[in-house]
C-alpha cells in the first residue's frame, strides 16, 4: 500500500461516528499527523484501535490515560483541539 492510500485509510479510521471524537480526531489527523515523528504516528495508529468510549473519556479529560504511550498522543490531540 502506498503512503497516500495508507494516509487516506488512516483518515477514514479517524472517523468514529461520535461527533465529539470526529471533531477532534479529523482535524488532528489532517493538520498534525503528517508532521508527527514515526513514534507518535505509530502511537496514533494504535490509539485508533481503542474503543470509542475510552477515547471519548480520555479526550474530554474525564478519565486519566494509564498507558504512557497513549497518554502522550492523547495529550497532543487535546492541546491541538484547544488551539
Amino acid at each position: 500500500m502506498n503512503e497516500d492510500a495508507a494516509y487516506k485509510r488512516l483518515c477514514w479510521h479517524s472517523r468514529r461516528g461520535m461527533l465529539e471524537l470526529d471533531l477532534m480526531l479529523g482535524p488532528f489527523v489532517r493538520d498534525c499527523y503528517p508532521g508527527l515523528d514515526a513514534e507518535d504516528q505509530s502511537a496514533y495508529q494504535r490509539l485508533l484501535e481503542c474503543e470509542d468510549q475510552d477515547l471519548f473519556r480520555w479526550l474530554v479529560g474525564a478519565e486519566q490515560v494509564q498507558n504512557r504511550e497513549f497518554a502522550e498522543i492523547v495529550d497532543h490531540i487535546i492541546r491541538f483541539a484547544r488551539t
